[in-house]
């Protein structure tokens, strides 16, 4: 599989997915630019963690209309794999390929910590090879985090099976005490109904190297290698 790593100015965890791609799971990686308009052949898009364009006016809002989103937008349409970690989940909600939005964190502060999250699906390239019964540690890293959408959207993503994954504590017990942003349900990431594009806040590419004493993100990149071919 030939993944795509997109850079818009202001990303910051490009170069970490790209290595854990490439150096750690030996998959082909194309480096994207913003301002490109092919993804050069790619089948599968990341859109990485970081503060395109400086979130200015909301995050994700600006990068939403990169020359690159016109094509990651139609790869997406017509059926191909699109992943958004933190601020990538932010302009897939953006853009519209994800319902939703993300607000500011309920304390109104920045979170960079490690926290727990367990797939509440089976049913996505993503989640389909994970444990239903673990707590997952993945690090957060952001200040619009807080998931949220209209009672009838919430409603439509329980009913479609389109959440990817929840916050939990270390036992598993998904509790308000163990949401971190106020996110609604405890909604860390979510995919849709076309179940090809997914978004979280979490970083599963800041888990996924022994050398950070922690490989639990590994597992979701390897469900979506052995699930998207």
């Amino acid at each position: 599989m030939k993944f795509g790593v997109v850079t818009f100015p202001g990303s910051n965890c490009d170069e970490d997915v790209t290595y854990v791609l490439e150096t750690l799971l030996n998959q082909k990686v194309e480096r994207l630019w913003h301002k490109d308009t092919d993804l050069k052949g790619v089948d599968f898009v990341v859109l990485p963690g970081g503060f395109s364009y400086g979130d200015y006016l909301r995050s994700g809002a600006i990068a939403k209309l990169s020359p690159i989103m016109g094509e990651v937008i139609k790869h997406a349409n017509n059926g191909g794999y699109v992943l958004g970690i933190c601020n990538g989940f932010q302009i897939l909600t953006e853009s519209g390929l994800l319902e939703g939005a993300l607000l500011h964190n309920n304390n109104q502060k920045f979170i960079c910590k490690n926290v727990y999250l367990k797939s509440a699906t089976a049913n996505t390239a993503i989640t389909k090879d994970l444990n239903a019964t673990k707590a997952y540690k993945i690090p957060i890293a952001h200040g619009e985090g807080r998931f949220y959408a209209s009672e009838e959207t919430m409603q439509k993503l329980i009913d479609n099976d389109q959440i990817l994954f929840k916050y939990c504590d270390q036992d598993g017990s998904v509790s308000d005490a163990a949401n971190p942003n106020g996110s609604l349900e405890n909604i860390a990431g979510i995919c849709n109904a076309g179940k090809n594009v997914f978004g979280m806040m979490p970083h599963p590419e800041r888990a996924a190297d022994q050398e950070l004493a922690n490989t639990d993100g590994a597992e979701m990149f390897r469900s979506i290698l052995n699930h998207c071919n």
